[in-house]
Formats: structure tokens, C-alpha cells, sequence
């Protein structure tokens, strides 16, 4: 766990873990740790104190943060403002699902999507000290009924979408659904994807962008030939920009990314779109390993997920490789089979991260959802499936590998094995990297 040393203050350091507390350590109380808060004093904790009084002295007034919900497009959208914000001259801290990066330098390796609160205030202090004007989070379900957001005040909190995911945790889409939406329910500013009927948010202070919809930032046309291209509405102002993302749904993350940051910087939208086609994408979403033959990896690993990247390549044919992760949501594996049969050429149904379970049981879940199997390969092992997709793989047909992403490991039982499906990829094609 964590002990943070704080200058010029009675006690020397602050944890949140009663374990480490002792007379020179305060215990920083929070919802997730109440429960010991006996043991923080038997353990002759310094003091007790709030997370809420404890917000100032890590800086958290000192900086415009920024929160990031939604079932899919967090990270792309978060590390799009992030790339957006350090062209245009500003200092900034990005912390989500691929770790904590300060300008444009990687401070930690991934985490949680949403780590505790005071890893979150730790890294506000580190981002205050650096003279970040920005700290841009993603914030996910689980962190918002755990209050692992407390104390922090948003300058801006942004809605991407809200499609079935983790409802192993949250039990029932409804209540998946009131969690996100709980995350816009004050006065502050809030950018809302108009064209998510799902979502529901006090409508003060509230800015919208959307394709389909009218909204505040309104995308009037666009293009997805080699990449992508479109032009804005926002009132009066009438602005045209181009992207190296590919596929439909990266629009929205763009078109978020855009809203947020002209939403916080105040500049011209004209110089908000001119640093747009410097950012590259994320890796392990829609990363191109391979051009010849044409092999896609992606991190999608939800019905919805799925369906967008697919979509995106519907103008082929697609020989599509995924499982479903184990000890998570069962009731999507049966849609994500469904997905895969309506959009792929030829389905190989393998194992992701099957944890506890065992990975026949969870191919089972997903046949449930496809009734033409003839086109259905079962390969538990990964590597096998990848080689037999790329070994049937002929003219324009594109693999793509879905579920996994930039992930370095595979995770069977509560042991990680080093797995990367890009690097397996090369392997297999023999293609080297520089």
C-alpha cells in the first residue's frame, strides 16, 4: 500500500491503509476503508482525517480536472484531450487504464482504470507539482459507487456512452445505467453524448456533441476513407478537420475530444482541430500489427465494443478471433457470439483471460448466441487460433483479434502469462520490429 509523505505538516505521512499507520502516520479516511478505522487507532495512528479535508493539501484546487465515463472510447477520448492539450502548449496529466503519463512521459504502468483516491490525489500532487494546468481521468463504474472520486472537483466531466458492460458487478443493466448517469447529477460543466438515449444528467451547465442529434458540437459530415474526416458545427462557427483514426465510432471519441478542449481552453475551434491529426490513436485499439496480410488487434471486449469495430470494417471480409474473460459478465458472451456470427466471414472462438473459470465452460456461453456454427472453429489455445485464422486468411480478408488489445498477459487462474497478441502475430509472420 501507499504512504505519502507530506511537507509541513504535524504528521510526517498519510495512508489509507490501517496497517501502515503509527504515531508519525495520519490514517486518511475514506468510504472503502471505514470499516478499519479501529484497527488505524489500535495501531496509534497519528490523527484521523477526512479525505474531503485532506484534498488541499495535495493541490487538488490548483488544477482543472477533467473525468472521463462510459462503457467504451475513455481511454482513446482521454489520451485524444491529453495528445490535444500538450500540442497546443499546455502541461497535463492523463491517468486511466494504460497508467499515469505526465507531459508526454510515462510516470506508471497501467492500473486500475480508476486507482484509490489517494493514489488519484497522490498523482494530482505529482501532476500540481510539475505545473500541470490538466488532469484528465477516467473514471469507471466501480470508482463511482466506491467513491474513489471523493473530494475531487471536476472542471469538466464528459459522457461517452453507456452500453452493457460489468454487470457481474453491477447485477442489472438498470443499475449499471443509474451509476454512470449519478456521475451528472450537479451544476458543474458537462460535455453529454447527444446521441446516448441512455443518459440522463442535470441540464445546467450541460454541453452536447453528437452525429446524429442536434447538438452543442454538431459533426455536419464526414468521411472514413483512408482515415477519418469531418466537419463541425458549433453555432455560428463552421470548422473542418481530418484524423489518422479509423472506424465510425472513433468519430465520437474525436468529436469529445474536440468539445472538451475547446470547453477548457477557450481557444478558437479552428486552433483546437489544427493538432488533431497529430494524434496517432491508442495502442491495442484498431492498431494495424500487420499490412500484408491485414491483421487488426483491438481491445474491444463487450457486445457493443465488438460491433463498432467490426462495423468499422465492414467493407471486408473479416476473420474474427476472441473469447470472453473469465469471472466477469456472463450474459454478454452469448452477444458477443451473435455479434461476431451477423459481421465476420469465419468466427475462431478461443480463450482470453479465463481466470478462475474454465474455458470450454465460457466458449459454451458464447456458441449459445450462434446458430449457424459452419463457420466455427474452437482452439482454446490462443497462439493456435491467431495461426489458424492467419493460415486461412486469403486476398483482402482482414484477421482481427479482439478482446485483449495492448495487454502483455494472459491470466489463467490468478497467475499472468506473458501474452501479447501483437507480438504473437509477428512471431508468427516473421515480421520484425525496429
Amino acid at each position: 500500500m501507499l504512504k505519502i509523505e507530506l511537507p509541513n505538516q504535524d504528521f510526517l505521512y498519510v495512508t489509507e491503509d490501517s496497517k501502515e499507520c503509527d504515531k508519525d502516520t495520519a490514517f486518511v479516511l475514506t468510504a472503502q476503508n471505514e470499516k478499519y478505522l479501529q484497527n488505524a487507532k489500535d495501531n496509534q495512528a497519528h490523527s484521523v482525517i477526512k479525505i474531503t479535508d485532506i484534498a488541499e493539501l495535495f493541490g487538488v484546487d490548483k488544477i482543472k480536472i477533467v473525468g472521463i465515463t462510459g462503457t467504451n472510447g475513455k481511454t482513446t477520448t482521454a489520451s485524444a484531450i491529453y495528445s490535444f492539450l500538450l500540442d497546443l502548449g499546455y502541461k497535463a496529466a492523463m491517468q486511466g487504464t494504460r497508467g499515469f503519463f505526465m507531459n508526454d512521459e510515462i510516470v506508471e504502468g497501467k492500473s486500475l482504470t480508476t486507482p484509490s483516491v489517494l493514489n488519484t490525489y497522490k498523482h494530482i500532487y505529482q501532476a500540481v507539482e510539475a505545473g500541470c494546468d490538466f488532469f484528465i481521468m477516467e473514471v469507471s463504474s466501480h470508482a463511482i459507487v466506491q467513491k474513489r472520486i471523493e473530494g475531487l472537483k471536476f472542471e469538466l466531466k464528459i459522457l461517452t456512452n453507456i452500453t452493457q458492460d460489468h454487470l457481474d458487478y453491477h447485477k442489472t443493466l438498470g443499475e449499471y445505467i443509474s451509476v454512470k448517469n449519478s456521475f451528472f447529477q450537479d451544476e458543474g460543466k458537462k460535455l453529454i453524448n447527444k446521441d446516448e438515449p441512455k443518459a440522463s444528467f442535470v441540464i445546467k451547465n450541460t454541453y452536447t456533441y453528437g452525429i446524429e442529434n442536434s447538438a452543442t458540437y454538431k459533426l455536419m459530415a464526414y468521411s472514413l476513407n483512408e482515415a477519418s474526416s469531418g466537419i463541425i458545427q458549433h453555432f455560428q462557427e463552421i470548422v473542418p478537420f481530418s484524423a489518422s483514426l479509423h472506424g465510425f465510432f472513433n468519430l465520437y471519441n474525436l468529436m469529445a475530444a474536440i468539445a472538451s478542449v475547446h470547453l477548457l481552453t477557450g481557444k478558437k475551434l479552428e486552433e483546437v482541430v489544427e493538432v488533431v491529426d497529430n494524434f496517432a490513436g491508442v495502442s491495442g485499439r484498431m492498431e494495424q500489427v500487420s499490412v500484408l496480410p491485414n491483421v487488426i488487434v483491438d481491445f474491444a471486449h463487450t457486445p457493443d465494443g465488438m460491433q463498432q469495430v467490426l462495423n468499422a470494417l465492414k467493407e471486408k471480409e473479416l476473420l474474427v478471433v476472441f473469447g470472453a474473460g473469465g469471472d466477469r459478465d456472463t450474459t454478454k458472451r452469448a452477444l458477443m457470439g451473435r455479434v461476431a456470427a451477423s459481421l465476420s466471414k469465419k468466427i475462431y472462438i478461443t480463450s482470453d483471460n479465463p481466470r478462475t473459470e474454465d474455458p470450454e465452460l465460457i466458449v459454451k456461453d458464447i456458441l449459445e448466441g450462434i446458430q449457424d456454427r459452419s463457420n466455427v472453429s474452437v482452439e482454446l489455445n490462443r497462439k493456435k487460433a491467431i495461426q489458424m485464422a492467419l493460415d486461412d486468411q486469403e486476398g483482402d480478408d482482414v484477421v482481427v483479434i479482439l478482446g485483449k488489445g495492448d495487454e502483455a498477459y494472459q491470466i489463467i487462474y490468478d497467475q499472468k502469462f506473458p501474452f501479447d497478441d501483437r507480438e504473437v502475430v509477428r512471431e508468427l509472420l516473421n515480421i520484425k520490429t525496429v
